[in-house]
């Protein structure tokens, strides 16, 4: 298939983009890499009649240090951070998610912001930075607005941009040299979207103690038990592996909606347990 027919613009600055959409109120997207949207619209999944590319504009693909946090523009590719084109202040974090994102070619064109902006809650950014806990610049039609990425994926597909809102980039902590991170998916072929995804970050400097599921439900999830377990956890403790799935237990049956019976509960279980495995041996 393939989508209805769009009126196309080039812009080469955020307030050109967002004055652009103004002038042509509902039905308007923006584009940068297409990896995303482009799909969507050709399976009739999104409608829209104006288009605005947005990837030539300068700012969006910058990055720097920020009030001590890391900006990553929305126009950062996946490939430019797998290559190390982008600063990575999260010890190789967000590097190692980009180089296992779908396929070379995909990589080469999609976004990071486009990524969180489509919020499928099987991408990988979605769940890489909520354990990171980033946030998401937005420029409205006045103001940058900052957005814990949390509260920026509210449901299925569903984020809290309004019309005319453009995501200018994300803000990621910069991690200290004691950081421990693990990222573990699980897919059936290499490429295709994850059916779990467990991210781990711990940076006790920093405060960070976060465990985050994806594509286990609308959007990916912190799992508070867990988390908060991460805080005061002892790998040495004869009861580690009794109480990580006690843990993990009341964490899933509170957050999914999956019986503890079935193939999905125990796949999520699985594939958590690994990663806090993995970031805890670091």
């Amino acid at each position: 298939m393939k989508s209805g027919k769009v009126n196309y613009h080039s812009v080469h600055s955020i307030d050109e983009a967002i004055t652009l959409s103004q002038t042509h109120e509902g039905n308007v997207k923006y584009i940068a890499g297409g990896q995303s949207l482009t799909p969507m619209m050709n399976l009739r999944l999104i409608f829209s009649e104006e288009i605005i590319d947005i990837s030539k504009i300068q700012e969006l693909k910058q990055s720097y240090f920020f009030q001590g946090r890391f900006f990553i523009g929305a126009a950062v590719t996946h490939a430019m951070i797998e290559d190390g084109k982008v600063n990575d202040p999260t010890n190789g974090y967000l590097q190692y998610v980009a180089q296992g994102i779908a396929y070379r070619g995909v990589r080469n064109k999609g976004t990071i912001g486009g990524s969180i902006v489509n919020a499928d809650p099987a991408a990988d950014w979605p769940t890489a930075l909520l354990a990171l806990g980033a946030s998401v610049m937005i420029k409205d039609l006045t103001n940058d607005i900052e957005t814990p990425i949390g509260h920026f994926q509210c449901g299925l597909m569903q984020t809290t941009l309004k019309e005319s809102d453009l995501v200018k980039g994300v803000l990621v902590p910069d991690l200290s040299k004691d950081a421990k991170w693990s990222y573990v998916k699980f897919c059936h072929k290499v490429g295709e979207f994850a059916h779990s995804i467990a991210a781990i970050v711990i940076d006790p400097n920093l405060g960070i103690f976060n465990a985050a599921l994806g594509a286990a439900g609308d959007k990916p999830i912190l799992l508070p038990r867990l988390s908060e377990y991460l805080k005061s956890v002892n790998i040495s403790n004869n009861d580690f592996e009794i109480e990580l799935n006690d843990i993990l237990e009341r964490d899933l049956l509170e957050n999914i909606n999956h019986l503890p019976s079935s193939y999905e509960f125990n796949l999520h279980r699985s594939i958590i347990k690994k990663a806090v495995m993995e970031a805890l041996i670091k």
